[in-house]
C-alpha cells in the first residue's frame, strides 16, 4: 500500500505547501459548501493522523480532483483509477481498524492484562476479516463497499485475494510484534485466576522466573500454597 500513500502525500503537499494553493483550495472547499474545509497532512510520527488524514482525502476527493482539473501534476492520472480507488478504500478501512486497538491500548489503568486481551481479540478479527474478505463480506470495509457502489460494480467482482493478503500481511506482523504475549499470557491468566486445575505450575513456575528473575522452585511453593488457600478462594470474585 505504499504508492497509494506516496499518490496521496504528494498530491497533498501540492495543494498545502504553497499558501496560495492552499488559500485558493479552502476558499473552494467553502464555496462548495463542503463539511470540511481544510486537507489533512499525516506524520510519520503520529500513526493516528495516518487515519484521519485517509478519511478526510476520501471525502474531499471530488472536490481534490476539480481543483486539480487541467494541472501537470503526475499523479492527477491515478485519482481516476478504479484500482487505486479501491487500495485507497482498503487502506482508509483497515488503517481506521487500526487506529482503534491503538487509541484501545492508550489511557489510564491499562494494565498488560488489559493489552494482551486487546491483541488477541484484533489478532482473532484479522482472521475474521479475511474469511469474510473470501466471501466477499464487505460489512466491515465500508469504504470498498462505497467505493463499488460508486463505480457501479457488484461485491462479487472485487479482487478480494489482493486484500486477504494484506490482512494476512498485517496477521504476520502482529504475531511477530507481541510473541512475548505467548510468554506473557500464561502468567497473566494465573494472575487473574490462580484456583483452575488447569494450570501447569511447573511451566509458570519456569515461564514467571525467566521473566522475573526468581527462583522457580520457590515460586512453586508459593503457587501451589496459593493455590490452595481456602479463605482466598472463598472471597466473591
Amino acid at each position: 500500500m505504499k504508492e497509494v500513500m506516496d499518490v496521496l502525500l504528494k498530491v497533498a503537499c501540492s495543494i498545502r505547501a504553497r499558501p496560495l494553493q492552499r488559500r485558493l483550495f479552502r476558499a473552494y472547499l467553502e464555496d462548495a459548501d463542503c463539511v470540511h474545509t481544510e486537507l489533512l497532512l499525516h506524520t510519520d510520527v503520529r500513526w493516528l493522523s495516518r487515519g484521519n488524514f485517509l478519511e478526510r482525502f476520501r471525502v474531499l476527493l471530488p472536490e481534490i480532483k476539480a481543483f486539480l482539473h487541467g494541472t501537470k501534476l503526475a499523479e492527477y492520472a491515478r485519482l481516476d483509477d478504479e484500482e487505486w480507488l479501491l487500495d485507497l478504500a482498503f487502506l482508509t478501512d483497515i488503517t481506521h481498524m487500526l487506529n482503534e486497538l491503538n487509541l484501545e491500548l492508550q489511557g489510564k489503568d491499562r494494565t498488560v492484562v488489559d493489552m494482551i486481551s486487546s491483541v488477541n481479540a484484533f489478532k482473532r478479527r484479522l482472521h475474521l476479516l479475511c474469511s469474510k474478505l473470501q466471501r466477499k463480506d464487505l460489512a466491515n470495509f465500508q469504504n470498498i463497499a462505497s467505493e463499488l457502489e460508486k463505480q457501479g460494480k457488484d461485491s462479487a467482482l472485487l479482487d478480494s485475494a489482493r486484500y486477504t493478503e494484506q490482512v494476512n500481511n498485517i496477521t504476520s506482523d502482529f504475531e511477530k510484534r507481541f510473541r512475548d504475549f505467548a510468554l506473557l499470557e500464561p502468567i497473566a491468566t494465573f494472575m487473574c485466576y490462580p484456583f483452575s486445575e488447569d494450570h501447569d505450575i511447573d511451566s509458570l513456575a519456569q515461564n514467571i522466573g525467566a521473566v522475573l528473575h526468581l527462583n522457580p522452585s520457590a515460586l512453586e511453593d508459593e503457587m501451589l500454597s496459593l493455590q490452595a488457600d481456602i479463605q482466598l478462594k472463598a472471597q466473591p470474585k
